[in-house]
């Protein structure tokens, strides 16, 4: 005689990986070396979509680390690209160029042959 397992016998399904998570993390790691602002838009979307689905799965979907990773990749590209067209802004308009002729290094650039 044969056992037979009860119809109620659960059988865990295995955890999946959101695939926005990933795409989050990889667009993370391109905007520094490939595309740069495309790049950490993509992460910062594709991260947020990746939170929601994982929040709304009730723990089918992982990669939550994933996603994190890929939305501070992303902002952390987007602070540096605005810092840096804050400093060209102010290089620009001469704002940077007049504070170094007044510093303790104006001496030694007076002096230099350039």
């Amino acid at each position: 005689m044969s056992e037979q397992k009860p119809s109620s016998y659960y059988q865990p399904q295995p955890m999946t990986t959101s695939p926005w998570a990933i795409v989050s993390l990889i667009s993370g790691i391109a905007s520094y070396f490939i595309v740069p602002v495309i790049g950490s838009i993509v992460a910062l979307i594709s991260g947020y979509s990746a939170k929601k689905e994982i929040r709304e799965s009730n723990g089918q979907v992982g990669g939550d680390g994933l996603a994190t990773a890929g939305l501070v990749l992303g902002w952390i590209n987007i602070a540096l690209g605005l810092a840096a067209i804050c400093l060209i802004i102010l290089m620009v308009t001469g704002v940077i160029s007049g504070i170094a002729i007044c510093g303790p290094l104006t001496n030694w650039l007076q002096n230099s042959n350039y």
